[in-house]
């Protein structure tokens, strides 16, 4: 079984489908910025504010690489991992990928009362968000298998549809 790599922008719910995913699939759960937590020791904003958004990505890139690699999990990335060749290539080759989509106001919602997300740490962050989902949802699309529509849906049901989708690409 290959992985199922969940992609999107921040609140769209890669972490809270992807525990959900794994559960229903009987699958183990990876989430590439918790695993990169654990193994620095620091979490996300500490890194942001002591490497810059480059360590970061340095970090997160080895992290997709050594994630991908693994069989049969449910990996649930950042934000921006797409920013990088590299680590779409990684992703595309790791797995079906399934791109979680959420309007700007949708995301501006499920992260507001957020402190974790270090771009989000300006004046406004609507803006923020709008100019992120700019650059980055050409990159989604361009590496994902499906795509799924997340806002006003109950995990559950975003999950159901995932399922029912993926079965739908293999081969009976």
């Amino acid at each position: 079984m290959r992985n199922l790599i969940l992609v999107g922008p921040m609140g769209a719910g890669k972490s809270t489908i992807g525990r959900l995913l794994a559960k229903e699939l009987k699958l183990q759960f990876k989430d590439s910025d918790k695993e990169i937590e654990q193994r620095t020791g620091a979490d996300i904003p500490w890194i942001f504010d002591v490497e810059g958004e480059q360590g970061f990505r340095e970090r997160e890139q080895s992290m997709i690489a050594e994630l991908c690699e693994l069989s049969g999990a449910v990996i649930a990335t950042g934000g921006g991992v797409v920013l990088r060749a590299e680590n779409r290539q990684a992703l595309s080759a790791g797995g079906r990928v399934v791109y979680l989509h959420a309007s700007v106001e949708q995301q501006l919602d499920r992260t507001s009362r957020d402190r974790n997300r270090p771009l989000l740490r300006n004046s406004d962050p609507a803006k923020v968000l709008a100019n992120l989902m700019e650059i980055r949802d050409p990159l989604y699309r361009e590496i994902a298998d499906v795509i799924v529509e997340t806002d006003e849906r109950p995990p559950r049901m975003v999950v159901q549809e995932i399922i029912d989708r993926l079965d739908a690409l293999s081969p009976h």
